[in-house]
């Protein structure tokens, strides 16, 4: 009869001390930790990019509905701006006009100039970008491509030295505030003109 010894398979001396090695440094060191990777691998989860592109998406709605109420102020800027130009011009004119003899209009914008002899309003009407149109003083119908309208209204009596009037500059050109019309937009200015 064999031995159970003898039925192993033959280890040879070598591999038992490796293995007996290997067992050694488990039990000698059980706290070992791994060495931590060389590099680490940075980046963003897919809720952190989800919510980022939640943020991007709703400050940009927020620009874009903001948009149309800049076009509108641009838009009520240059009206009001255009529409000082052409106070401007008239006062200017008005100014010119007192210098001419009795009965002379003015060069510019063929007013009157003269409140003693002028009762009623003047009504200038302007395109879009100011300029005058010609022909157009005291029209009922403003032409088709008018924009402003100027109403001039000289105030009486007149002083000895200065002369008061009242100027309005109203757009759309076809609303009349005269008539009882509400304009969209209107510059007004009080104008002493010294003689």
């Amino acid at each position: 009869m064999q031995n159970i010894r003898d039925l192993r398979p033959p280890v040879s001396v070598e591999v038992s001390v490796r293995g007996l090695a290997i067992g050694r440094n488990l039990i000698t060191y059980p706290k070992m930790k791994m060495k931590p990777p060389l590099h680490k691998v940075a980046a963003f989860s897919l809720v952190e990019v989800t919510l980022a592109l939640g943020i991007a998406a709703f400050c940009l709605i927020t620009v874009m509905a903001l948009l149309p109420v800049a076009l509108k102020t641009q838009q009520a800027g240059i009206q009001q701006t255009t529409g000082n130009t052409i106070l401007s011009q008239i006062v200017a004119d008005l100014s010119a006009a007192q210098r001419l003899p009795p009965g002379q209009q003015s060069k510019q914008f063929n007013l009157n100039g003269h409140w003693t002899a002028q009762g009623t309003p003047d009504i200038l009407y302007f395109a879009k970008d100011g300029t005058f149109m010609p022909g157009s003083t005291n029209q009922t119908n403003p032409p088709g491509d008018s924009v402003f309208r100027a109403t001039i209204t000289y105030l009486q009596p007149p002083v000895e030295t200065t002369s008061l009037a009242d100027i309005t500059v109203t757009w759309p050109a076809q609303v009349d505030p005269l008539a009882g019309g509400v304009p969209a937009g209107k510059v007004q200015t009080f104008a002493a003109i010294n003689r």
